[in-house]
């Protein structure tokens, strides 16, 4: 069977004017019912979580300063039409339709100066009374390269803290902020359909100290008559993460609902995400590991700029490491820094999870107990995750003759990257009972959610006492006989763990590679380890005398941009024990999914516009799948 497969700016953070925090006034704790609607609790019966939803959680539109600097004029209702299935009208004039809606969408536009560059380019007269403001008005209606400026502006007026007048005046921005926030919200609402599609609630925090990226969604639990009590706080007021966490605190005491954030594509934040000392330098104690254990549950661990997964140079012995790495470990988004090696130990998740044994050994908590999502980080609000429908990271970068060898972000820097370096995905999986906000949300905080590169790959993963288990009962027994993805073994004295995994190629996309399990942990003197196991795999292969399983082979045609599911298997199901297992000591466990090679969008391009392919680029790829973790503890 073939498969026919059918940007250039970087992310920065520009941004206006923050919002007030809520007051600290205490009120009633958070209850688990506190937003769930009549509708959603009758839908949510199901004794196991047995509905795999896929969506984004993180989508920017024209409300994001950055986004539309560079060409994106879509809206948030244009996001969410086109997430649930719409045809829309892209920022390029052309039509785009998903070939599969997505189940639900967080709208995350950044919360710095949020919708503040509409209000500015439509000549909103509270703002463009300030000579600049209306300099900047003009620019923004005179044409792409003007309306880029804008952004470069932007970023120094706010470091420089020269922002015009009226964007520092309280009286005059906080009423306005407060109304796109509503205005938002009410969008939201709109098209939140219980059962059907999920419009979350959420936004981005923006934290670039230095250029590096430190940012986090906010995603609520909540509906519109809680969230609208606040507004969003963001890194004008702090870029310490930790003053994020207390405002999260004060929003639950306010308005009784609840709040999660999840950091965003840490290979970018050139050591800083998971370090291993706070903000400030200081060595991490328990009441930070506390704090952040309890307000970070989930880390985004692939989307457009690159995987976070792990790096070649942390994970010499794993092949598949550094899935889309190429250009992104340069430095951090703006390049303004280039990335030393010691750095990458800060940016990738696999080396924060085992810093996390170390921290919780130390502290008594792991603050690095992260699920995975995938999500795409687009700047276009058109949520794509796959090869054969990418629109580009940015509005100027939708689909177009040349784009994948456009450079990007090069400044005054002695490096360069290059459009064909952005990946298409990815996507977020959630095992939930039901297609509701709280449903969804309470999935991220149990962290019983994975990321793919942008394939609808089906993956379940358990761990516990499945020696004896019958497979073809395979969710019974997985959460009868043990835990889910994000959860901690409890295992009786003299038990080693067994681990019960299911993969199903995407309906609509390539076949199975292998699946591996992805071990690490912490030894009697302290070092933290790793091995990656291949635990099931399609065809007659073995595992060769040096411990790898032999490559599937490819049956990519450039040319065509095409492949063929003549190789791989659409389904591969394991029950694995772990032969190394040591009681005595703490451990971690996930999953990845690998995919037969697939082509990558610039071949796609290459094809729908009778252009040559970019010098240097890699042509094909294996997508993949990342469960989160089941840890052990002693």
């Amino acid at each position: 069977m073939k498969q026919n497969l059918f940007c250039s700016a970087i992310c920065v953070s520009t941004f206006v004017l923050g919002a007030c925090q809520p007051s600290s006034q205490d009120t009633k704790s958070p209850s688990s019912e506190s937003s769930m609607s009549p509708t959603e609790i009758s839908i949510s019966a199901a004794k196991y979580p047995d509905k795999l939803l896929w969506g984004d959680t993180h989508l920017h539109t024209a409300n994001s300063a950055d986004a539309f600097s560079f060409g994106a004029r879509l809206t948030p209702t244009d996001a969410y039409r086109f997430a649930r299935g719409d045809a829309v009208k892209s920022n390029s004039g052309q039509i785009a339709k998903l070939k599969r809606p997505l189940d639900f969408l967080v709208v995350a536009d950044h919360a710095e100066g949020l919708g503040i560059i509409n209000e500015l380019y439509k000549g909103n007269p509270i703002l463009i009374s300030d000579p600049k403001a209306k300099r900047w008005h003009e620019m923004l209606n005179d044409g792409p390269e003007q309306s880029a400026l804008v952004g470069q502006e932007l970023i120094m007026s706010l470091a420089n803290k020269t922002l015009p007048k009226t964007m520092r005046n309280p009286l005059k921005i906080i009423p306005l902020l407060r109304s796109i926030w509503r205005r938002n919200t009410e969008i939201a609402e709109e098209f939140n359909d219980p059962g059907t599609f999920t419009a979350l609630l959420g936004y981005e925090y923006t934290s670039t100290p230095s250029g590096n990226n430190l940012h986090r969604i906010v995603v609520f639990r909540d509906n519109k008559d809680k969230v609208d009590k606040i507004l969003p706080f963001s890194s004008i007021q702090s870029t310490d993460p930790e003053d994020l966490w207390v405002w999260m605190g004060k929003y639950e005491r306010k308005t009784g609902g609840q709040v999660l954030a999840m950091p965003h594509n840490s290979n970018l934040s050139n050591g800083l995400m998971f370090a291993k000392t706070d903000f400030n330098g200081n060595a991490i104690d328990a009441k930070y590991t506390q704090k952040r254990a309890r307000w970070e549950p989930v880390v985004e661990i692939t989307q457009t700029k690159g995987d976070s997964e792990s790096h070649a140079f942390l994970s010499p012995n794993d092949e598949f490491a550094g899935f889309g790495d190429i250009g992104w470990d340069l430095g951090n988004p703006s390049l303004q820094s280039t990335k030393t090696p010691e750095m990458l130990t800060g940016d990738y998740v696999r080396e924060a999870l085992k810093t996390g044994l170390t921290l919780e050994a130390k502290t008594g908590t792991n603050p690095y107990k992260l699920g995975f999502i995938g999500s795409t980080d687009s700047h276009t609000g058109l949520s794509t995750g796959d090869e054969d429908n990418f629109y580009g990271k940015f509005g100027s970068n939708e689909p177009r003759k040349g784009r994948a060898d456009k450079t990007v972000g090069i400044g005054d820097s002695a490096v360069t990257r290059y459009g064909w370096q952005y990946l298409a995905g990815g996507y977020a999986g959630v095992w939930a009972k039901a297609n509701t906000r709280t449903e969804i949300w309470d999935a991220l905080k149990r962290k019983e959610v994975y990321g793919t590169t942008g394939p609808r790959i089906r993956v379940r993963f358990f761990g516990g006492d499945y020696n004896a288990a019958d497979t073809s009962n395979l969710v019974n027994q997985g959460y009868q006989n043990g835990v889910p993805m994000g959860g901690d073994l409890t295992l009786l004295q003299g038990q080693s763990p067994d681990f019960m995994i299911a993969a199903s190629k995407d309906p609509d996309g390539a076949n199975l590679d292998r699946i591996q399990i992805i071990k690490g942990w912490r030894s009697a003197d302290g070092a933290t380890h790793e091995k990656v196991f291949d635990v099931a795999w399609a065809g007659e292969r073995r595992i060769g005398e040096d411990g790898k399983l032999a490559s599937i082979g490819s049956t990519v045609n450039i040319e065509d941009a095409s492949y063929e599911n003549t190789i791989g298997a659409a389904e591969l199901v394991k029950v694995w024990t772990d032969p190394e297992f040591d009681p005595s000591l703490a451990a971690f466990y996930y999953v990845r999914v690998l995919e037969i090679p697939t082509p990558r969008w610039p071949v796609f391009d290459a094809k729908r516009f009778e252009s040559n392919i970019p010098k240097d680029a890699p042509l094909t790829q294996q997508e993949r799948a990342y469960t989160s973790p089941i840890w052990y503890t002693p």
